[in-house]
């Protein structure tokens, strides 16, 4: 069995006959791919606050229902403890 190498032919090297476009040069972005993440990490930003927010509105809500439970069950116990 003979082993493929990187080194050898691809596919698209066999049948492109043009030459590989010249790499873009470092440093700053051009255009408005920059700001495409900044916007990416504002929305995110947002909808985390959101969840957050929401997150706390429910655990308060329950924390009032499990309080509003306890205090009834408590006076209902007071009564049939009282007949029993």
């Amino acid at each position: 069995m003979e082993r493929k190498n990187s080194f050898g032919s691809s596919w698209a090297d066999q049948w492109d006959y043009g030459s590989d476009p010249a790499p873009r040069a470092g440093g700053k972005k051009q255009g408005g791919v920059g700001g495409g993440v900044e916007k990416t990490k504002a929305a995110a930003a947002t909808g985390l606050k959101k969840v957050k927010e929401g997150t706390a509105h429910g655990f308060q809500w329950i924390k009032g229902k499990v309080q509003k439970k306890k205090q009834g069950a408590t006076a209902a116990g007071d009564d049939v403890a009282a007949g029993y």
